[in-house]
């Protein structure tokens, strides 16, 4: 089955995921590239996104994982999840600076969420790597958009870049 893509800066690559279970899957996510793309409409529906938290489960290279509780934008409606990808990496950056500088800058995946109590107990030291990826709810897919520019079209012109794209 293919559950995640990974948005690392080489391209997306999928990757497959035996043994996760339909019912632990929540939430579609986009990772925006676009810096002056704050997208505070949904791209799927058009519907105002809400600014929420969201515990995010990243793997980066090589077996580290890190639980990161960031604010995202969310549509209801769609149950979509968008981060920007710049500040994902900044505050990844931020997270490592002092304990492990090394991994600053490798390829990362984020799979999913976690439930919050499950993040408090990481927070806390309270849960294991393992733990943490048998009770991560990974995502129901991972899409990509492409922005318009903005402009004056004839009718029918740009229309098919409207719609979303799985990668």
């Amino acid at each position: 089955m293919k559950a995640l893509i990974d948005m690392s800066d080489c391209g997306a690559r999928m990757i497959e995921i035996d043994g996760i279970k339909s019912e632990r899957r929540r939430h579609y996510f986009f990772l925006n590239p676009y810096e002056d793309a704050a997208f505070t409409k949904c791209p799927k529906c058009e519907n105002n996104t809400k600014i929420r938290k969201f515990p995010l489960v990243i793997h980066i290279d090589p077996q580290q994982l890190l639980l990161l509780n960031k604010k995202c934008r969310y549509c209801v409606k769609c149950d979509l999840i968008i981060t920007k990808k710049s500040e994902l990496e900044s505050l990844m950056a931020a997270s490592f600076e002092q304990s492990k500088p090394e991994i600053i800058g490798n390829n990362y995946l984020v799979m999913g969420v976690a439930e919050r109590r499950d993040w408090l107990d990481g927070k806390k030291g309270k849960m294991l790597q393992g733990e943490t990826m048998e009770r991560l709810l990974v995502f129901k897919d991972v899409l990509n958009f492409e922005l318009i520019p903005a402009g004056w079209y004839h009718e029918g012109e740009n229309e098919g870049s409207r719609r979303h794209q799985k990668l």
